[in-house]
């Protein structure tokens, strides 16, 4: 079912829609690629908006996708796609026929990721299955209440959920499939996979993505 995702570290997600090429926050890209027909970019941490590694993936005819926030922060990346698109949480938003959606992703109790900051989780309709990139997020009221078939969502701790909570995150919204992100490298440790693997319910299918 998720032979159609790559993850390659922090958040760094590719998706394939048919024949559509999807990258949410590429980060750590080591080829040059340039096949993306779309660039989904959850906020503006250096982690998560890349230009050197946009520059790798973005295709001829590329959407790029930033938060409102960071339309003028994105100037540089827009200028080597086609066009650029803003985008607010909330909304539901058809791009060229890719159905997407935002889910408000921020942090609770910690300072990193506010509220009022305006970043953004995405759902994506990929081959008939809503997939869920959740971004730099705790378990927040408006994520609780995704409905999706896959979730990636972080697991490192100190900006984001940590594997426990995650966890739960993960066994409340009951998707087919979990991706755990966000770990073994800049945050959280390799150990935290299989952690979060052990407090998920045994219903949900659990993959290890994430290229270390």
């Amino acid at each position: 079912m998720t032979e159609n995702i790559k993850v390659y570290g922090q958040n760094s997600s590719r998706i394939m829609d048919g024949d559509k090429v999807i990258y949410v926050d590429p980060f750590q890209v080591k080829e040059e690629l340039h096949d993306a027909d779309y660039v989904l970019i959850t906020h503006d941490h250096y982690d998560h908006f890349s230009i050197e590694d946009i520059e790798k993936v973005i295709g001829y005819r590329c959407t790029l996708v930033v938060p409102e926030r960071m339309k003028e922060k994105a100037r540089d990346a827009e200028k080597m796609a086609m066009k650029m698109v803003t985008v607010t949480p909330g909304e539901s938003i058809d791009l060229d026929g890719l159905k997407v959606e935002t889910v408000p992703a921020y942090n609770i109790l910690k300072p990193f990721h506010p509220k009022s900051a305006g970043w953004v989780g995405y759902i994506i309709t990929a081959n008939g299955k809503r997939v869920y990139v959740a971004g730099d997020t705790d378990a927040t009221k408006e994520a609780k209440a995704v409905k999706c078939d896959m979730a990636l969502v972080p697991i490192g701790g100190t900006y984001t959920m940590d594997a426990k909570k995650a966890a739960e995150l993960i066994n409340e919204i009951h998707p087919e499939v979990a991706i755990p992100v966000h770990y073994g490298k800049l945050v959280g440790d390799v150990k935290d996979g299989e952690t979060f693997k052990a407090c998920v319910d045994s219903g949900i299918q659990v993959e290890f993505k994430i290229q270390f």
